[in-house]
Formats: C-alpha cells, sequence, structure tokens
C-alpha cells in the first residue's frame, strides 16, 4: 500500500537505436510496457512521418481481417479466441494462421499481405459469383411465378377477355415501331399487357401511382409470392406480389415502363398466353434452370462457409498481430533521424524499470548482429512534467479507475485512491445500512468474484466490463452495508433479537400490548447495554424516528468532519514531502487551526454528551424526599448528603418546593447557564451560539466551557486573515512566481491575493457547506429505511389478515418493489452520492487532479482493447 500511495517515480530518458534493429528494439519495449514516447517529430504531419507506408500498410490489412470479420457474421460463425495476451506475446509465432513463420519487420508484412491477400480474392471472388447467380435465380423464381399466376389469371377470364384479342407488351423499340405503324382501326381492338414482380412494400403506392398517371386507363391485378425472394445485394429476404398491367395507348405504356423502373419493378415478357403449348414448354425449361441454379448456388454457399470457418480460427491471431506491428511503425514515428542509419527517441520509463529497458535494448541489438551499440541513458535535467502512473491489482484497479474518472493525480502526490478504497464502501454501507438488502449485493459481488476467469476471457458489453471490473468494489459495499445493517440491526426494515433485548414488557397478558418497558439491568451497567449494534426494542418505540434520526445524524456529522480534517491533513503531508515551505506555514497550519477550533471541537462536544451519564445529572438536580424510595438510589453517581428537609437533592441541598428553584439553584456543578451543567444541552442550539453569540452557553458540560469557545473562537477567526494574506505577502516579497512555479512569470500582489482569496473563501465556506452536505447519509439512510418499511407494511402486512392467496400477490409485489427501488435504483442512488462526497467533500481538501496519466507503449494494453 505505501507504493500506491504516491506515484511510481519516474526517469526521463534518452534512446538511440540503429535503423535496421529499432523494429524489434521497439517490439521487445512494447512487451515490456514501461516506456511512454515522447514525440520528436510534432512538426510533421502523419503523411510526412518516416513510416507512415508501414502504418497504411497496417490499416489496409485491418480493413481485410474487417471484411473477414463481416463474412463470418453472415454465416453467424463466431471467431476463435486467440488466448490471452500474455500468452500471445510469449509465443513465438508471429503471424500465426494456418502457415505461422518466424519473420519479423517488413517479411512479416509481406507475409501477412500475401496470405490475407489470397484469402480475399477467394472469398471476393466468391462472393461475386454467388451476387450473380442470386440475380440469375431470383430472375428465374420471378419469372416462374409471373408465368404461374398469369396463366391462372387468363384462365379464370377466358371468355370475357378472349374476344379483346390480349396480347403481351412489346418491349423493343422495333416492336413499338411494328405497332405504330399498325392500322388504327386494328389497334382500338387490342389490350397490351405489361407483366413483372414488385415489392410487396411498394405494392399500394405502385398502384396508385399508375392509377394516377394513366387517369385510371389502366387494368392492375396483384398476386402474391408465397416465398420470399431473397436480395442478391444485401441478403435479406423480401416479400414480393406479381403484378399484370392491362393498357390502351403506347403512350400510357411507357408511362408505366417509367413506373417500373422507379419502383424498382422487374418486367418480364412472356409469350402469347393463348398459345398452352408454349406456356408449358417455358414453364419446365424454367423449371430446371432454377433446380440448376439452386445447385449450383449450394456449393457456392458452402465454399464461402468453408473458406470463412478456416478464416474464423485465425482473424483474432491476425488481428492482434497486425495491432502489435502497427504500434511499433506508431511509435517509430515519435523517434527521430539525427544521423543517418541511427535513430533516436525519448520518453519516460518507471524508475524501477529502468535496467529492464536497457537489457531489452541491448538484446535486441545483439539479435540482429550490429557493429553500432545501443543506449540507453537518463536525459539531464530540467525534464518535462513527468506522468503519474500507480500499479494496480484486481482490487485496487476500480478504485483507481474511481479517482481518474474525476482527475489524474500529480506526479507523486498522494493519492486519494488508497483512502477511498476504504471510505467509499464504508460511506456508502452507511446509506444503504440493511442486512438483507446489503447480503443480496454482497452475493452479487461473489458471484462475480467466482466468475472473474471466465470473465476475464470473455467480450463483455459495457455495462458487463464494468461490473467485472468493479467486482471487489460491489463485494466491499455489500459487506459494508450488511455490517452498518448489523449496527442499525435493520434487515428490510424489520429488528432482529439476536442477542435478546435488554428491555422487556412486565406481566402483560397474552394478545396485550405494552406501553412501557423496564431495563433488565441499571442505567449504564454491562447487563443493560445490548453486545453489538442497537436494541431491536427501538424498531417498535414510539419515539424510533425521533431516536434514529438523533443518532444517525451525529453519525454523519463524525465521519463527515474526520473524513475533510484527513483530507486537509494530506494536504500538508504533501506540502512536506515537495517542500513547499510556505504552503505547509500559511496554508495547511491555518486550515488546521481552523478546522480544529470549531468542527473537531463539534466532534468532541457529541462524543463528550455521549460519554456523560446525564440520568446521574439531571438527578443531581432534582427533589427527593428523604427517606422515600428514591431516595439513595444507585443512579446517582456522588455521594449521597445530609438532608435536614423533606425535601433535599442527593448532594443534601434543601428544597422549598415552592416553585422559586431553578434548575441552575439546585445542581450543584456551578457550571453558569440555565441548566448550570445538570440538563442535557441541545448540541445544534451550542454550536450556532458559539458564532452568533460568544460567551453565552445556556446549558454548558463542562466548567469553563464559555470562555473555552470564546478562545477557539478568536483562534478561528485569527487564522483567516493568515490564510489569506501571510502567502502572497511572503510572495510578493521574495519576488516568487506563482503558487505551482508553472510559469517563470511574475505575478503582481493583486494576482495573488484574488487567488488566495478565492483558495481562502473556498475551504472556510467549504467547511461548512461539505459538513451539511454529510448529512445526506443521514437522509439516505432514513429514505431507505421509511422505503423498506412502507413496502413491508403495505405489501406484506395488510395482505396477512386476508388469506393465503392474497400473502402470495403481497409478496409479489414486495419482491418486485424491493428489486426495483431498493436494490436497483437507491444502490445507483448510494453509489452516486457516495461517489460525490469523495469527488467534492473530500478530494477538494488536497486534490488537485490535474496531473498527466502514464500512457506507456505496452502490447498488453493494446492487445485488450482491440476489437474483434
Amino acid at each position: 500500500m505505501a507504493r500506491w500511495f504516491r506515484s511510481e517515480p519516474m526517469e526521463y530518458i534518452s534512446i538511440i537505436v540503429n535503423e535496421d534493429a529499432a523494429h524489434d528494439c521497439l517490439s521487445d519495449l512494447g512487451n515490456l510496457g514501461t516506456i511512454q514516447f515522447t514525440d520528436l517529430n510534432p512538426d510533421l504531419t502523419p503523411f510526412q512521418r518516416r513510416y507512415v507506408s508501414y502504418v497504411k500498410r497496417c490499416d489496409e490489412l485491418e480493413r481485410k481481417l474487417r471484411y473477414f470479420g463481416n463474412e463470418c457474421d453472415k454465416f453467424d460463425l463466431s471467431l476463435a479466441s486467440a488466448g490471452t495476451a500474455e500468452k500471445f506475446l510469449a509465443s513465438n509465432t508471429n503471424s500465426g494462421g494456418p502457415s505461422p513463420k518466424r519473420e519479423t519487420g517488413t517479411q512479416l508484412l509481406e507475409t501477412l499481405e500475401a496470405e490475407l491477400g489470397g484469402y480475399e480474392s477467394q472469398l471476393t471472388e466468391l462472393n461475386s459469383y454467388s451476387e450473380k447467380l442470386t440475380r440469375e435465380y431470383n430472375e428465374k423464381a420471378e419469372l416462374q411465378e409471373v408465368l404461374t399466376k398469369t396463366r391462372k389469371f387468363y384462365d379464370g377470364r377466358t371468355p370475357r377477355l378472349a374476344a379483346s384479342g390480349i396480347k403481351p407488351a412489346l418491349e423493343s423499340d422495333k416492336e413499338e415501331s411494328m405497332l405504330e405503324d399498325q392500322q388504327a382501326r386494328d389497334m382500338d381492338m387490342r389490350f397490351s399487357s405489361i407483366t413483372g414482380v414488385v415489392a410487396s412494400d411498394e405494392k399500394i403506392r405502385f398502384e396508385r401511382m399508375a392509377f394516377r398517371a394513366t387517369r385510371g386507363n389502366c387494368f392492375i391485378r396483384f398476386g402474391e409470392i408465397k416465398d420470399p425472394i431473397t436480395d442478391p445485394e444485401t441478403g435479406t429476404d423480401i416479400q414480393k406480389h406479381v403484378f399484370i398491367i392491362f393498357y390502351k395507348s403506347s403512350t400510357i405504356g411507357t408511362k408505366i415502363k417509367k413506373i417500373c423502373d422507379a419502383f424498382s419493378a422487374h418486367r418480364y415478357n412472356l409469350p402469347d398466353m393463348n398459345d398452352a403449348n408454349a406456356i408449358e414448354r417455358q414453364l419446365a425449361e424454367n423449371a430446371q434452370e432454377l433446380v440448376d441454379s439452386q445447385r449450383v448456388l449450394s456449393k457456392n454457399k458452402d465454399s464461402r462457409q468453408k473458406l470463412c470457418q478456416m478464416l474464423s480460427r485465425y482473424i483474432a491471431q491476425w488481428t492482434w498481430t497486425v495491432v502489435r506491428e502497427k504500434a511499433v511503425y506508431h511509435s517509430l514515428n515519435f523517434l527521430k533521424a539525427d544521423v543517418q542509419g541511427m535513430l533516436r527517441g525519448e520518453g519516460w520509463v518507471v524508475a524501477t524499470d529502468l535496467e529492464k529497458a536497457k537489457l531489452h535494448v541491448e538484446r535486441a541489438h545483439a539479435n540482429m548482429d550490429m557493429d553500432m551499440p545501443s543506449m540507453v541513458d537518463v536525459m539531464p535535467t530540467p525534464w518535462p512534467t513527468p506522468p503519474t502512473h500507480f500499479e494496480t491489482n484486481k482490487f485496487t484497479y476500480a478504485y483507481q479507475e474511481f479517482v481518474n474518472t474525476y482527475g489524474i493525480p500529480r506526479y507523486r502526490e498522494a493519492n486519494p485512491a488508497l483512502f477511498t478504497a476504504a471510505t467509499f464502501p464504508f460511506l456508502f454501507g452507511i446509506m444503504y445500512g440493511d442486512m438483507g438488502h446489503g447480503l443480496f449485493l454482497l452475493c452479487a459481488g461473489l458471484y462475480l468474484i467466482y466468475n472473474e476467469k471466465a470473465n476475464d476471457n470473455a467480450k463483455l458489453s459495457e455495462i458487463m466490463g464494468g461490473l467485472h471490473s468493479g467486482r471487489y468494489m460491489f463485494t466491499m459495499m455489500g459487506a459494508c452495508a450488511v455490517y452498518a445493517g448489523v449496527v442499525y440491526n435493520d434487515a428490510f426494515s424489520l429488528g432482529i433479537n439476536f442477542f435478546k433485548s435488554r428491555w422487556e414488557f412486565e406481566e402483560l397478558e397474552e394478545g396485550t400490548v405494552g406501553t412501557i418497558p423496564s431495563e433488565y439491568g441499571s442505567y449504564g451497567s454491562s447487563e443493560s447495554v445490548y453486545p453489538f449494534g442497537l436494541d431491536p426494542i427501538w424498531h417498535v418505540a414510539s419515539n424510533e424516528l425521533l431516536f434514529f434520526n438523533s443518532f444517525k445524524m451525529k453519525v454523519s456529522v463524525i465521519l463527515g468532519i474526520f473524513q475533510m480534517f484527513m483530507g486537509t491533513c494530506l494536504r500538508g503531508i504533501n506540502a512536506i514531502y515537495f517542500g513547499e515551505t510556505l504552503d505547509f506555514l500559511f496554508e495547511f497550519l491555518p486550515m488546521v487551526t481552523f478546522a480544529v477550533s470549531l468542527f473537531m471541537y463539534m466532534v468532541i462536544l457529541i462524543f463528550m454528551k455521549w460519554s456523560i451519564n446525564w440520568n446521574s445529572r439531571m438527578l443531581s438536580a432534582t427533589c427527593i424526599e428523604f427517606d422515600s424510595d428514591g431516595w439513595g438510589v444507585s443512579d446517582y453517581e456522588g455521594e449521597w448528603g445530609e438532608c435536614n428537609a423533606q425535601f433535599c437533592t442527593p448532594a443534601g441541598f434543601a428544597c422549598t418546593m415552592n416553585g422559586t428553584q431553578t434548575t441552575a439553584d439546585l445542581c450543584p456543578l456551578d457550571f453558569g447557564g440555565s441548566g448550570d451543567g445538570c440538563q442535557p444541552p441541545n448540541l445544534i442550539t451550542t454550536l450556532i451560539n458559539i458564532a452568533l453569540s460568544p460567551g453565552n452557553v445556556d446549558e454548558p458540560m463542562y466548567h469553563g466551557q464559555a470562555n473555552t469557545q470564546n478562545w477557539l473562537l478568536l483562534i478561528a477567526f485569527l487564522s483567516i486573515p493568515v490564510l489569506l494574506l501571510a502567502k502572497p505577502y511572503y510572495l510578493s516579497k521574495q519576488g516568487h512566481s506563482d503558487e505551482h512555479g508553472e510559469d517563470g512569470e511574475d505575478h503582481s500582489f493583486g494576482e495573488i491575493i484574488i487567488h488566495q482569496a478565492i483558495e481562502t473563501i473556498e475551504f472556510v465556506l467549504g467547511m461548512v457547506s461539505n459538513t451539511a452536505s454529510y448529512l445526506r447519509l443521514w437522509a439516505l439512510s432514513l429514505a431507505h429505511t421509511e422505503l423498506a418499511g412502507v413496502f413491508w407494511s403495505k405489501c406484506m402486512l395488510t395482505t396477512m389478515s386476508v388469506n393465503g392467496f392474497a400473502v402470495y400477490l403481497g409478496f409479489g409485489a414486495f419482491a418486485g418493489c424491493t428489486f426495483g427501488v431498493l436494490l436497483m435504483m437507491d444502490v445507483l442512488e448510494c453509489f452516486l452520492h457516495a461517489l460525490r462526497l469523495h469527488w467534492v467533500e473530500f478530494q477538494n481538501k488536497f486534490f488537485k487532479a490535474d496531473g498527466i496519466r502514464f500512457n506507456p507503449f505496452s502490447f498488453e494494453a493494446l492487445l485488450k482493447a482491440a476489437e474483434l
């Protein structure tokens, strides 16, 4: 965990390699995955880079692989996995596929281009042939349907249409010119027709357009084709209709042909429908051609499927190989050719891996038998701004991404993720605290952990991938929710009597309800304390809501102040680590002083109120009859005094019993105020009066509380001008640059004071508003408990008094509401509120979030991110 607290130390190095060995050097460094190269050619466009031709060749190979993948999808073939990235990189196979060879650099690309180019040519040829065959088969199938349905149409209307001398439409210009040369009298007694096929979706529009274009001077009939027709281009099945249109004029025929072309309707020439032998002969010939075409199409499909099956086994390996090679050439473009035959690169490397990087470069050079040795050396300072890198594992990865989503930590800055790993699940549990609901979330997290290995190698959706990455976080959230539920003694809004309640109702008859319970033991004794969590009796008490609200509100404030104070302390730790003396003296110390004087004091008052035996203190200001049963009871912690009157306080002070004596008169503590120390205070009023009414404590808890609070208020107020003015004054006196030293420019005192004023206002007002913001812990917990109680009472309790079937229905409603609202929506709600508490209330006390993320040249990361 110490390494997780601050980012890994980085070194800025220079690499000089021989150009011929550069590819192998970067391949080995990509396997190592600890170097981030700096672009030494920022002025060059991507098309002016040295290795742009190789990148283009890799792009072309990726295009071919995508083409192969799309073809495999047409046959619903799943791509074979290439295994894990670690095994792939450790293997000696470079190109993969059915004919793997141990090749590197240009030879590897040439091998892949030749191999994939051959498969692409085969597949393209088979696809083009398939489209041609499908088109021919569709035309024959449509012609068969046209012949069949047209013949039926003529057979059904022969007595009526034969007298009109119906003839088929003439398609060619020659036939139309011959028709125009015929005598007009013959044309008056003869109809023309056009037959074809149109998509069923266009049937109504086609008919309407033909009717409007011919002004009703056509006769249209349709017949449905039962089997859908396959589109040769898209491969989808389309439902179609056969149509036949009768018309009189050649002008109408021209319009109808144009309409057919507009609707992509296929027109077919038919023989004379009165020649039955010709029709039968054409039907038989077309049917035989259909059978032959179907046979050829089937063989073509089998060939394509076999080729795709073979390709599907190697596409993943080829894709990873191309991604690896493309990454190498892309990184080579970052290197600069200062000397002919040599390449120079610069970049960041994790300090602990510097020797490994040198070893990998030297080994790659040695394998190439180069005379000129390579060189890896640390660059002299000053360096550019180092990137931030943290070593994470399966457990810490989710929390680090949780922080990185808000902003990357500065180099060597205190990492909020270390504390988030503990506080985020815990604050979520405080809001979601319920043993039953938390157990569901815990089991869900354990299930994801159980399937960890299977999900690591599976191709998950974005949502499932996120759930898999946060599996340990969800498990911790569920465990903390169960823990908080045990503390609240809350399971589906019901209290569970684990250790037997310390309260009981005495002498109750069966079927009656008690009103005032009694304790087993005396107040404060071990017998009267529930072993762990809250006593279940509170869930049936009339003041249940009042008690839980008070308890959860105080817990929320305590946790919030502690977390914000921890964030402020981390600010000081950062200042010490980076040697920022002014920040430590004039920012951290005033901030801590202000926080301790007001807010940590608030926490102390809460714990004091919890720890004081108010039964004893209130009893000390109570008038008790001497020698009665109440005189000498053990609830009073002090010594019972001598009483010379009928009524006395436990300390022996005589009571007049005329109503003129107040609590302050009877209390022996003499702390001041109306309560004089014997009355439990209202902490909200006490805290408000610290600022609004200094020196006035109506119900003090200890001697000298008013003076103590006056001093604390004075210290808090004095810390504000120190925080506002001290650092700008010293900066202006010393002539320093801006606060962070990022520019070399000097700033005026006015600019510095404005910046510091923003910092001061943000902290002072933020401490107040952020403390109130932590009350969401109480509000969300209250909402969860009340919703669970409503679902239980309305869905279950109301149905239990009806019958068994009503209980069955009520349980279904209860389960549905619980799952939809409490196990889904409320989990998300509590998650987001816990997220906000860390991003805003905690991290803004010290976190700059303006770091640069370390993006190393790593094959493993690239392969895992590659889309297959």
